[in-house]
């Protein structure tokens, strides 16, 4: 039977930083040095994680979290802000993207391994079902979310934080959540939207049960053992230089920061996750523009899309056309050219109108 590592523990809770650069190594050491597929389970320290293309200072507010001692860092895959702490269970995953029993495409994969979670959480005893696009829910509620990147070739980092209890008042002290989001589906408070493992059992759960829960599913799954394993001195090397340039470098933390001066600012829901665009002209030819928010891609596409529209014309069949010389499937996951040019002529509308 093939073996994949695991990478485990659940017994002492880990910084931000570490946590985060052992992720980003996985799928790195698979592409670069070799390695079968890495599963990471483990705890992180109180804090506030937010996505690869969020504002931390508009997510987070960062002197609540300062005042509780909860950390705050930014994460290498998109989606939104997730509260982590003793009782959530982290989870990374760096896996080929060609790995038998894995669909295609990014839906593919949160298909696949969502799948596997969802079983996971059957053998626990409670039925939960997939939420477009990120979640996974038991009966309209919340109870775990996923995160993925592709930023090599070859291999994906997929990223899980599974809710077996949860501090709400935590998250509603130290969160700003935009109206968009937290009125999502009619909810209006958090309490409403979220549940956990021990609130759908109505007991007390052992982590290292739920823990074990995931191992053996993604075992069957896949058709794989484990050994257990730790990172090796490759492996530690990229470790130690992701935490000394990204998750300790306030460049990378307090990236994606949105503009202050003059910009117009076009918010709009879709099915994969909430754009945020931040325009700037000169006459009608787009001077700047961010693209950011929620959502699932990659640096270089995300890059690729406000490149192509750089210095091109505002209006919006020309929008339009600029997009759709370099669009393809899923290069921003549930989102399609007429939702991101909608985004991007309301950016428009509100810079004309302030």
């Amino acid at each position: 039977m093939y073996s994949w590592r695991l990478f485990k523990d659940t017994q002492n809770s880990v910084s931000t930083a570490l946590g985060l650069s052992i992720d980003d190594t996985l799928p790195l050491s698979l592409s670069q040095h070799g390695s079968p597929p890495i599963l990471h389970l483990y705890i992180f320290k109180p804090s506030a994680i937010v996505g690869k293309y969020q504002d931390i200072e508009a997510a987070l507010r960062l002197d609540r979290c300062r005042h509780r001692g909860v950390e705050y860092n930014r994460r290498s895959t998109g989606g939104g802000t997730v509260i982590m702490g003793p009782k959530v269970v982290a989870l990374g995953l760096g896996i080929n993207i060609d790995q038998p029993g894995l669909k295609k495409g990014i839906g593919g994969i949160f298909e696949s391994l969502s799948a596997v979670l969802i079983k996971t959480l059957q053998d626990l005893g409670i039925n939960a079902g997939f939420r477009p696009k990120n979640d996974l829910e038991v009966e309209g509620k919340k109870i775990a979310g996923l995160s993925a990147a592709l930023e090599t070739e070859k291999a994906i980092l997929f990223h899980a934080s599974l809710l077996v209890d949860f501090d709400i008042p935590l998250m509603l002290d130290i969160m700003n959540q935009p109206p968009l989001k937290l009125y999502d589906k009619g909810y209006n408070c958090f309490s409403q939207r979220i549940t956990t493992i021990t609130e759908q059992l109505g007991h007390d759960i052992n982590m290292e049960r739920v823990v074990e829960a995931i191992e053996n599913t993604f075992s069957q799954k896949f058709g794989v053992t484990f050994e257990m394993d730790e990172p090796d001195t490759w492996e530690k090397k990229s470790i130690k230089d992701l935490i000394n340039t990204r998750y300790t470098n306030p460049d990378w933390i307090f990236s994606h920061k949105h503009p202050r001066s003059r910009t117009g600012i076009g918010e709009f829901k879709t099915p994969g996750g909430l754009l945020e665009i931040y325009l700037s002209l000169a006459g009608s030819t787009i001077e700047h523009i961010i693209i950011t928010g929620d959502f699932f891609s990659t640096t270089k596409d995300v890059t690729l899309l406000e490149s192509a529209l750089k210095w091109t014309s505002a209006k919006r069949e020309k929008i339009e056309e600029h997009l759709s010389e370099v669009w393809r499937e899923d290069i921003i996951y549930g989102v399609n050219v007429g939702t991101l040019t909608e985004a991007i002529v309301k950016a428009k509308e509100n810079l004309i109108n302030s």
